[in-house]
């Protein structure tokens, strides 16, 4: 009811009416703006929620990760001679890491430092392209040994071991987290007997010879 018809009406009742229906009125038209405001909101929010499982997840505007953490941007490789020119700069690091892990060396071993490209704590850049250490030389001979090894040898054993499904060489395979192999000692005659078998050295009893007594 409009304002003027109130009015209008309330001048035909008696003071007391009149005060009455004013007040109704007034109650009315402010209860229905309370529940106009505590309507819930229909429209959706604009942020979207991080997806569950935890896994931080890339901000493609800012080039950061959910948690605050920026994102690693590996430039595209150079100068491959022995991996595959096509891989990405993620793939060859990746690589690099296991290499690095299993002679417990890293990067620096095999890359030259470049002294006119530093970072900004006065440290110089790896020259990752450079071919001027010898290590990095010897590191392409001993990659091609270990891809001709399981290519040409160890594809032939899994043809008559079938427990040799999943065997190949790896750097790990000989250097086991050293730069440079260990060498392998034979255990001494006498030493402690291997799992399951006589002492190291032993000869092999004779057929049909008798268990020692015990």
């Amino acid at each position: 009811m409009k304002l003027t018809s109130l009015l209008s009406s309330a001048s035909l009742l008696s003071p007391a009416a009149a005060v009455a229906l004013l007040t109704a009125a007034v109650l009315a038209a402010t209860t229905g703006v309370q529940a106009t405001q505590n309507q819930p909101q229909t429209t959706a929010p604009t942020a979207q929620a991080a997806p569950s499982g935890g896994a931080p997840t890339q901000n493609t505007t800012s080039g950061m990760a959910s948690g605050g953490r920026p994102m690693r941007n590996f430039p595209a490789p150079t100068n491959l001679q022995v991996l595959p020119k096509d891989l990405t700069g993620q793939q060859v690091h990746d690589i690099m890491e296991g290499f690095a892990g299993s002679l417990g060396v890293h990067c620096d071993f095999c890359h030259a430092a470049d002294p006119t490209n530093k970072m900004p704590n006065g440290r110089p850049r790896l020259n990752f392209a450079d071919d001027s250490k010898n290590d990095k030389k010897i590191a392409r001979i001993m990659l091609t040994m270990t891809q001709q090894i399981n290519a040409d040898y160890i594809s032939k054993t899994k043809a008559m071991d079938p427990d040799a499904m999943d065997m190949k060489v790896t750097c790990g395979t000989c250097h086991r987290g050293h730069e440079m192999p260990e060498e392998f000692v034979i255990p001494k005659e006498g030493g402690p007997p291997p799992a399951g078998g006589a002492p190291a050295g032993a000869a092999p009893a004779a057929a049909g010879t008798p268990p020692p007594a015990k």
